[in-house]
């Protein structure tokens, strides 16, 4: 499937003066992005994850200094093969017997303040702070949180191609819930078509059938589908350009229980209800409402016991959240999922797809069904 953004204009050579500005407007000396979301975000190297310190360090806009990122000598060729290489950074390749963590301590000398990566390894973190004992400490989200929010138009184009992936996926999934497999075997064959529909990896994959419903983190288990189950099914991968998916749809093998059959249109309702909410301006906790309320109308308030939906983007999880208290305004370029649940036992349902607010409202980018999908027992 042909994609409708390039990897410049997915990972543009302006975000790391965009990142030392923000830096600056947090009041964030430098920040020290190891391997992760952040380090993919602002540089789109795909680092990976090693006892060795890889680590790009933003010095703030003002400092005089410009970014360098510090890396392993074997991994210096990696690096520059990356949409790192074609960006204004100074490689500074360290050997066995040189310290990192010493060298980047000497060239920022005092920053006062420092904002670390997120996802830093505490065992990384804790050797930053010996060497910079007068720093003060704070997660780089601090600066990174409103450029991650704002998705650019490629960003957005990235985010489309990774719904109709697992849109693709869900397509499938009816011809594997059959009576007689385990949650398992279905689950096997989920994240095998996840990568064959374009993912770089499957993240995860949720088939929870029978009372498994109703317990919407549901582990894969050796459960056999039976006629008359409801199954909920909750998949996503990451694609390789490093935007995920995530996307929901309920299932029923034969005809399901009278009583599921008595809410699940509340729940359909309840997530078109939230979804029309979207729209610049209004707050995330206004989303939120705009799903819980009708299912809190109809009696089954208690049974929906989860925020909205979250943030997505090179995470799975991410800002913004859609969840009472949350009273920030949406802005164009967010993106999260909207996903209400009603889970009374012994089954449940659950609806789910990404929306991206635009400038005139919500935009789904999950297009397959949201009806009850009912497969022969």
């Amino acid at each position: 499937m042909a994609t409708h953004f390039s990897e410049t204009e997915l990972y543009p050579a302006a975000r790391l003066g965009e990142t030392a500005t923000a830096a600056a407007e947090a009041g964030i000396g430098a920040l020290l992005l190891t391997p992760g979301p952040d380090l993919r975000y602002v540089t789109g190297y795909d680092a990976q994850q090693l006892e060795r310190l890889t680590c790009l360090v933003v010095p703030a806009a003002g400092r005089g200094q410009g970014p360098f990122m510090i890396v392993p000598r074997l991994e210096l060729a990696a690096a520059q093969a990356s949409p790192a290489g074609r960006l204004d950074l100074e490689f500074v390749p360290w050997g066995e017997l040189e310290d990192p963590y010493r060298l980047i301590s000497a060239r920022l000398g005092g920053p006062g303040t420092v904002g670390v990566s997120d996802r830093m390894w505490a065992m990384m973190l804790l050797r930053f702070r010996e060497e910079l004992p007068q720093a003060r400490m704070l997660l780089a989200s601090a600066a990174l949180r409103g450029l991650r929010m704002r998705k650019n138009p490629a960003e957005v184009a990235a985010l489309r191609e990774a719904g109709a992936a697992i849109d693709r996926v869900h397509a499938q999934v009816a011809g594997w819930l059959r009576p007689g497999r385990t949650e398992r075997a279905v689950g096997a064959d989920i994240a095998e078509a996840i990568v064959a529909e374009g993912h770089a990896r499957s993240d995860f994959v949720i088939v929870g059938s029978g009372p498994n419903a109703a317990s919407p983190h549901h582990e894969l288990s050796d459960r056999v589908l039976r006629p008359g189950d409801v199954v909920v099914v909750d998949i996503g991968g990451t694609m390789p350009s490093g935007y995920c998916s995530d996307c929901t749809r309920t299932y029923a093998i034969g005809e399901p229980p009278a009583e599921f059959t008595a809410y699940y249109p509340v729940l359909k309702d309840a997530q078109e209800a939230a979804c029309a909410a979207v729209k610049p301006g209004v707050s995330a906790e206004s989303v939120d409402a705009a799903a819980r309320e009708p299912i809190t109308a109809a009696g089954f308030g208690e049974s929906f016991f989860h925020r909205t939906g979250h943030g997505i983007g090179l995470e799975t999880h991410e800002d913004p959240y859609i969840v009472t208290g949350n009273a920030e305004p949406l802005a164009a370029g967010m993106a999260f999922s909207v996903e209400p649940g009603i889970y009374p036992g012994p089954h449940g349902a659950r609806i789910e797809d990404i929306v991206v607010c635009t400038d005139s409202g919500g935009e789904r980018v999950n297009h397959g069904t949201r009806e009850l999908i009912v497969v022969a027992a």
